[in-house]
Formats: structure tokens, C-alpha cells, sequence
């Protein structure tokens, strides 16, 4: 098959400059379509006009390149609030601040620059070979982004579902697997215009409409027992955080916002709340078990712990970050304690890599914490509470793990102050709304500056507050014990989905080539 506005007679170095100008505005254009503006539709835009480059391209080393440019796009000039994180709290300059979001577009636009060289490779000019290979790479993509490197799935394609009929399957398909209905709504977008695409086009349409018609069902807990969670967002500013002259007005402004939590059943606070660590300060550890004898119920906080190490003088290097439960035992002045661990640290802000120690010398501000091998869960009155820490909220696999270990409802908190008042706060807020579809679980969110919510398991906002203020969310939320189809399997039927596709993309295209060639 010999498509014509496939196969220009003459591709001038400058038209395909152009086209590597476009597709990199198409990807730039991507993080509109992400919190807090959350314009899906223009994401939906930029993808297909950037596959319609990709079926323009005469050779796999220019769909490459063109998957490149988009990936930079996306990656790069969506990360830009990585610069102000790195220069305000991490004290690098603004031109190294500048090349950590260089390099990190850099590396990630390698994801994009797979899906765009292997989708040509495997469907050259055959439409209903692009058929299955656009959306089944965008599915294998992403995964990959959220694996390699550490992984980075930050502003996960499968987020610009949220808010459509779509976001449910993210229960059976998880968020790498729902990558596919954008993918499928931009390439059916692209194929209307081009008239040997326009059957798998509408083909694609129709299975849009299908499967927005006939979503997975979503877990109703409303019959069962309703409990109430108090969110305390306390809006410490990052650069006082750790400052010893502001510790006092830091336990203050909690246990002042916490006071008005008199309807709520447990109190939780943010992410490293507590900006020390107990074991060194008993006096305020003290003074914190008190005030929960006050309360008279049970306060979940992040905070640092010591590990067995403390005495040999390496104990920074045993330190965790995590979850803490403070329970008082009724009829009793003792306080039971639990604590449940960081997973997935941050790599160059919680711990150096190994393969490059030289870096604590050049920029010391860096921690050195230890991943736990706990099961990231605390309990309080058979209640089970999954602990996602911050940064592993992006993580599917990490709300995972802490279900299938007995997980009733997410307990995740976040400092997004590091973020200061950019929009990566909000993209963060995208994530956990994801893990509760997923999961089928309800979401407690207390973020320090930001976005505080409880979550229901649809992955809608029940409460919430404005950004950096002081405040007190209170809400109900629900236990489960539901297990849903993603939990229970995981990204192996979308893995093994996309792998089939790409078969039968790969399959039409060397029939098509066999009957031409005959």
C-alpha cells in the first residue's frame, strides 16, 4: 500500500525542522492538559497532531526524532517548577537549576522518542497496522517511564482520563493502561482527516463510545460504616520548615489547628510535620504524647525515625521517612506507637545513587535516608491504613502493594511547599485521585501547604481547602476490603494487551506487504 500524504516526493531539511518545531509546541502544549488547568482536550490535540507527523515521517530515524522532539516538549518545559525547587531549597543556580530540567526532559523524552520509532517501525504506511501499534506503545511507554531510571511517571498520560467516563477502567487497567484511551482518542482524531485512516479512525470512535458507555462499576461503600478523618494543612513555608527558631510555632500551629478536631475520629498531619527526630528529643516527645492524651484519639504524622544503628554513630545514614500512628490505650496514660516506612525514596533528594557518591560533595543539602522493607501499613482499632509517603503516591505499584498487605483506606502525605506555588502540587493531586480508582479505596490527603482532600474511590474530591492556607479538612470516609481486578493482577493484562496489539499490527502490515509485493 502506497499512501500519497504519506510519502511526499521531496522532504526538504527544512520541512522537517518545521516539523520537529510542531511537534516539540505539541508536547510543550501537554502540561495545559494536566493539573490545574486540566485541558485533556488539548492534550488529546496535541498527541494527534503530533501522530499525524509520526505517519508523515519517511523513516524510522524520523519518527524518532520527532517522538524525541514531543518527549522534550513535554517533559522539559512541563518540569519547569523543577527549577525552582532545586534553586530555592536545593541552592543550586538558576543556570544548574536551568540543566536539571534539561536533562530530566532529556531522559524522559527518550520514552516518547520509543513510542513514536517503534510505532513506525512496526506500521510503516498501513493504517490499521497504526491502528493498533500508536495506542498499544503508549501503554508500553509509559510503563517504562514509570520503571527505568528509578522511574518517573509524573504526569502519567492515563491522568487525562480523570473527570471522564474513562478514569473507572484505571480499576481494571491501572493508570499505565489507561494511556490507551487518549492514545486511541488522538490517533481516531488524526485518522479523520486523512482519508485512507478514516475507517480505523471511526472504528476507534466507536470504541470510545463503547467502552465510555459500559465502565467497570465502581465500589459503592455508602452502605457501610462511616468514620471521620480531620486533614490538618498547617502551610509551613519550606525555607522555615527546618529552621530551630521555628520549631515552636511549627508544633503550635498544628496542635492549635488540631484542637478544632472535635467531631473527627483520627487527626492526621502532613508529610516530616514533626521536622525531627523523636528519639533525640524527648521532651517533645513528651509534650506530643500529651496533647494526644488530650485529644483522646489517635494522630497520624509524618516524621523521621532512627534506625538500629544510632549507636555505632551512623545513624543518619539509618535514618526513614514515614508514618507515625500515636494511639491512646482507653483507661491508660501510655501511648501506642507504630510506624510505617517510606518504600520508594526520591532519588538525588532522599538519597544519592550509589553510582555516583561524589555528589554529596557538590551539593550537601541532599539527605541520606534508607528505603523500609516494612508493609507500609499502621492500624488503629482494625482499621488498616496504607501509608504512601509523598513522592511514592505517583508510584500505581506502591498503593498496590499496601492493599493486597490488608490496606482498608490510603493514608498518603505529602510536603508539596518543596513545590512552592507552582502547578506540580496540583499534578500530585492527580496521582493520589488515581490511586483511589485503582484501588478502590478511599484517600486521605494531608499535604502540608497543599492539596489537602479526601478522596473517595471514583477519584473525586469530597473535601478539600484552598492552597496554602491554614485549615482543618474534615470529611467521612469508608473501609474496604474489596480487592479490585488491577490489584489482584496488576499491569500484566495491559502489558500482555499491548504486546498483542503490536503482534497484530506487525501481522496486517506484513500481510499488506505480501499481497502488494504478490
Amino acid at each position: 500500500m502506497n499512501l500519497t500524504f504519506l510519502s511526499p516526493a521531496s522532504d526538504h531539511h527544512y520541512k522537517f525542522n518545521l516539523r520537529l518545531l510542531t511537534a516539540f509546541i505539541c508536547g510543550a502544549c501537554m502540561q495545559f492538559s494536566f493539573a490545574p488547568l486540566q485541558w485533556s482536550w488539548l492534550g488529546v490535540i496535541a498527541i494527534a497532531i503530533w501522530a499525524s507527523l509520526l505517519c508523515r515521517a519517511l523513516s524510522r530515524q524520523q519518527a524518532l526524532w520527532l517522538g524525541l522532539s514531543f518527549g522534550f516538549g513535554w517533559f522539559s518545559v512541563g518540569a519547569w517548577w523543577l527549577s525552582v525547587t532545586v534553586h530555592d531549597y536545593g541552592g543550586l543556580p538558576w543556570f544548574v537549576a536551568a540543566l536539571c530540567v534539561v536533562l530530566t526532559g532529556s531522559v524522559l523524552s527518550l520514552f516518547a522518542g520509543l513510542w513514536g520509532w517503534l510505532s513506525h517501525l512496526l506500521a510503516r504506511s498501513n493504517p490499521w497496522s497504526w491502528f493498533f501499534a500508536f495506542p498499544a506503545m503508549a501503554i508500553l511507554s509509559e510503563w517504562l517511564r514509570g520503571h527505568l531510571f528509578s522511574g518517573l511517571p509524573w504526569t502519567a498520560l492515563g491522568n487525562l482520563t480523570l473527570d471522564s467516563p474513562w478514569s473507572a477502567w484505571a480499576s481494571v487497567l491501572g493508570v499505565y493502561g489507561t494511556g490507551l484511551f487518549p492514545a486511541l482518542a488522538a490517533f481516531s482524531l488524526a485518522a479523520l482527516f486523512h482519508r485512507p485512516f478514516l475507517l480505523p479512525g471511526l472504528t476507534g470512535l466507536f470504541l470510545l463510545l463503547l467502552s465510555s458507555v459500559f465502565p467497570p462499576a465502581i465500589s459503592d461503600l455508602s452502605n457501610t460504616a462511616t468514620y471521620r478523618a480531620a486533614l490538618i494543612q498547617a502551610s509551613i513555608p519550606q525555607d522555615q520548615k527546618w529552621d530551630a527558631a521555628f520549631l515552636q510555632e511549627t508544633m503550635l500551629r498544628y496542635t492549635r489547628l488540631s484542637n478544632q478536631a472535635t467531631e473527627a475520629d483520627i487527626i492526621i498531619w502532613p508529610e516530616s510535620a514533626v521536622p525531627f527526630f523523636l528519639e533525640l528529643a524527648p521532651d517533645w516527645s513528651n509534650w506530643l504524647d500529651n496533647n494526644v492524651r488530650q485529644w483522646n484519639k489517635p494522630l497520624f504524622f509524618g516524621g523521621m525515625k532512627l534506625g538500629e544503628a544510632i549507636s555505632s554513630g551512623d545513624a543518619q545514614q539509618q535514618a526513614e521517612n514515614g508514618l507515625f500512628l500515636f494511639e491512646p490505650v482507653q483507661n491508660s496514660t501510655i501511648i501506642q506507637k507504630s510506624f510505617a516506612g517510606k518504600h520508594h525514596l526520591v532519588p538525588f533528594g532522599e538519597y544519592v545513587p550509589s553510582w555516583i557518591p561524589w555528589l554529596h560533595t557538590l551539593v550537601p543539602a541532599i539527605a541520606s535516608f534508607q528505603p523500609s522493607n516494612d508493609d507500609g501499613g499502621v492500624i488503629w482499632q482494625g482499621q488498616h491504613f496504607g501509608a504512601l509517603i509523598c513522592y511514592e503516591s505517583i508510584f500505581p505499584e506502591e498503593a498496590r502493594h499496601r492493599v493486597l498487605h490488608g490496606a482498608q483506606v490510603l493514608a498518603i502525605v505529602t510536603n508539596d511547599a518543596w513545590y512552592n506555588k507552582t502547578p506540580a502540587a496540583w499534578q500530585h493531586l492527580q496521582a493520589s485521585r488515581m490511586r483511589a480508582i485503582e484501588t478502590g479505596r478511599f484517600v486521605l490527603r494531608a499535604a502540608n501547604s497543599g492539596v489537602s482532600a479526601i478522596i473517595d474511590p471514583a477519584g473525586d474530591i469530597q473535601v478539600t481547602a484552598p492552597w496554602w492556607t491554614q485549615r482543618v479538612i474534615q470529611g467521612d470516609y469508608h473501609l474496604s476490603d474489596h480487592i479490585t481486578p488491577y490489584v489482584r493482577r496488576g499491569d500484566m493484562p495491559s502489558l500482555a494487551a499491548a504486546l498483542f496489539m503490536l503482534m497484530i499490527g506487525r501481522w496486517i502490515r506484513r500481510r499488506d506487504t505480501s499481497s502488494y509485493a504478490g
